[in-house]
């Protein structure tokens, strides 16, 4: 069941009773309706060969191969351009980060582009020292973290690996976020043209939406596992073909690969995927139920191929993830009831051209889960774009699926201009085995992409209006600046944020830290404190490191809840305090041995202190309380605490 199928719905009964018996009963190709070739090949490969044999005259085939390369090089040409300018368009969001990838992160949380590098520098070591790709004890060492449970990137990191030994994982993390705005968008335009609309203009329209909505604009400069959506379209677009598919097997397989890989860049962007395929079908089904006695066949065979390869591929992976050390189940409360608040859908997003950091306050969970604010101008061409073309069976299911995961994205309170209403249906959901561990806001992502797909369906359709050339080219861009327009992308906003020390970059930490010990910055690494994490990614993680920012199990017990972090830690919480309010605490000697206890149980070599650190001074006197003067060496403070930490033989 295609798209093509879906469109099909303006073709009556009347129409097939009037065909000629001895002509094929098909739908009519119209401006606005096109049988994809992509779906006939899928759907038989020899149709196209043989279609063509039997209409051109002997000799004359050649003449029509020759005929199409100045076609087929004029599409190429206009694809290329296309991703040209996505391309452009995603370096000019990212430019800000580019004048200096080490020394610029996002101006108001840090903790995940640190994450994310450390997870790079996990690659690096996975492809050079043949290291465990899923779990790993080079952070919150001694229990180590299940990179798994969390998103490790591994399908971003390894072929990045070249990239990350050459300039460092700092430009390999930028490099990833202006790929993944431009993929996406090339993705999504490549499917559409193919297969969805005839009209260039109309599926770059739908393809720059899908890869720079103002959801995409706020996590690219947290979270690129989550834009990473260039595998999206090719997933959807195989789901939609195995339906009528007559090479089940084979489109199961294809399936499989593409799935596995989406696996390894972000499991919950392909359940998000999985849910909308499965609602977009259902919406089909319902409004015309004999499509079902076609497609449950090779739906059936192509998904049950698909299940055994990708379930082989991934029965491990998942086994550490569920089940393997430091695996939790379930998120934590805070992160489980972030949810979009109605007026969201109707504000510009902060990284756009309109938009306003003050004024969505509180009407997302944080800047990085925006993942709705449309601005109401498009909110409103949307609507109209179903009410105008809702005659189409196609359109009706893609508003359908968008509206079901806009009210999901609500969470499980719902709530207009941060006043709560009602309870929402995720209330009765979250709980549910895999959607307990879904961020329910995110689910406005996929209504992004329904847009995404309405506005190429309207800059389509608009083109068989019956109004003069000259007044439709004019009201079809009319419309298009006045939905854009105010979301249009901007640069993302960004801060300075203090270099690795030279001490780590100069190797002068190889001196004191044996392989089987950690060096400990201070602060210790934790979800406010990540820069100690890049530290060690600047390194390759060749030294270990306590603590960290990672998802596992509460008081670090396999299967418990998740939380952001390890086990809580006493010196820990006391440098926190210290490096926040910059008061010393009179430390007793109770505090002292137990501190010293951590420090043991970490296996600590050296605790270092930036000399440029915030607050460096009340630190530097609160370590001196618990394990001595330390030493200047470089741009660091270093207490070498091997003799204190060090276990007899």
């Amino acid at each position: 069941m295609t798209p093509a199928e879906t469109r099909a719905e303006s073709w009556s009964e009347s129409d097939a009773a009037e065909a000629p018996a001895s002509e094929p009963v098909a739908p009519p190709v119209g401006p606005g309706d096109r049988t994809p070739v992509g779906a006939a090949r899928d759907a038989d490969p020899g149709v196209a060969a043989a279609t063509t044999d039997a209409a051109a005259p002997s000799g004359e085939a050649g003449g029509a191969d020759v005929a199409a390369r100045p076609r087929r090089w004029g599409r190429r040409r206009q694809d290329l351009t296309v991703f040209g300018l996505f391309l452009l368009a995603a370096v000019w969001v990212t430019s800000q980060i580019w004048v200096d990838p080490a020394g610029r992160v996002a101006s108001l949380y840090s903790s995940d582009p640190a994450q994310v590098q450390f997870f790079l520098a996990h690659s690096v070591r996975v492809v050079l020292h043949g290291e465990f790709p899923f779990f790993t004890e080079q952070f919150n060492y001694p229990d180590g973290v299940n990179l798994m449970a969390n998103t490790a990137i591994l399908a971003l990191g390894i072929p990045m690996v070249p990239v990350t030994l050459l300039f460092g994982p700092a430009v390999t993390f930028v490099v990833l976020v202006t790929l993944a705005l431009a993929g996406t968008a090339s993705a999504w335009y490549f499917v559409l043209s193919r297969h969805v609309v005839r009209s260039p203009l109309a599926a770059a329209v739908g393809g720059w939406f899908c890869g720079f909505s103002p959801a995409m604009l706020s996590h690219a400069n947290w979270h690129p596992n989550i834009i990473s959506q260039f595998l999206l379209p090719f997933i959807v677009w195989r789901v939609l073909v195995i339906t009528r598919s007559r090479r089940p097997w084979r489109d199961g397989v294809l399936l499989a690969l593409m799935v596995t890989a989406q696996a390894f860049i972000n499991e919950e962007i392909l359940l998000f995927t999985a849910l909308a395929c499965g609602v977009f079908l259902l919406a089909v089904l319902a409004q015309r139920p004999a499509l079902w006695s076609t497609a449950w066949r090779p739906l059936a065979k192509a998904l049950a191929i698909c299940t055994v390869l990708a379930g082989s591929l991934l029965a491990y992976p998942l086994y550490v993830q569920f089940a393997g050390p430091m695996a939790y189940h379930g998120l934590s409360d805070a992160v489980r009831d972030y949810g979009n608040d109605i007026a969201a859908f109707f504000a510009p997003g902060s990284p756009t051209i309109g938009g306003d950091e003050r004024a969505n306050v509180n009407l997302a969970p944080n800047y990085s889960e925006e993942n709705a604010f449309f601005g109401w101008s498009l909110a409103l061409i949307a609507v109209g774009i179903v009410a105008w073309l809702r005659r189409e069976m196609l359109v009706r299911a893609l508003a359908a699926t968008g509206a079901f995961f806009a009210v999901l994205s609500l969470g499980e309170r719902v709530s207009w201009w941060d006043r709560e209403l009602f309870t929402g249906p995720w209330e009765w959901l979250v709980r549910l085995p895999l959607l307990d561990a879904v961020v329910p806001t995110r689910f406005g992502l996929i209504t992004s992409v329904v847009v995404g797909i309405l506005l190429a369906l309207a800059v389509e359709r608009s083109r068989a209006l019956p109004l003069e050339r000259r007044t439709l080219r004019t009201l079809t861009v009319a419309g298009l600046v006045l939905a854009l327009l105010p979301i249009a992308p901007m640069p993302l906003k960004v801060t300075s944020r203090p270099p690795v020390p030279d001490f780590i970059t100069a190797d002068r930490w190889r001196g004191y830290v044996g392989a089987d010990q950690t060096l400990v910055p201070i602060p210790v690494p934790n979800m406010g404190h990540t820069h100690g994490m890049r530290w060690a990614a600047s390194t390759n993680l060749d030294f270990k490191i306590p603590g960290g920012y990672f998802l596992a199990p509460r008081n670090g017990n396999t299967g418990d809840p998740g939380r952001f972090g390890g086990r809580p830690s006493g010196v820990g919480q006391l440098l926190e305090d210290v490096a926040s309010t910059g008061r010393i605490p009179k430390l007793d000697d109770r505090q002292r041995r137990r501190s010293l206890d951590e420090l043991r149980h970490w296996r600590a070599a050296i605790l270092v202190l930036p000399v440029g650190q915030h607050h460096s001074e009340q630190l530097r006197r609160t370590v001196e309380q618990l394990v001595g003067p330390g030493r200047r060496e470089l741009d660091v403070w270093v207490w070498d605490v091997r003799a204190l930490t060090d276990r007899p033989t």
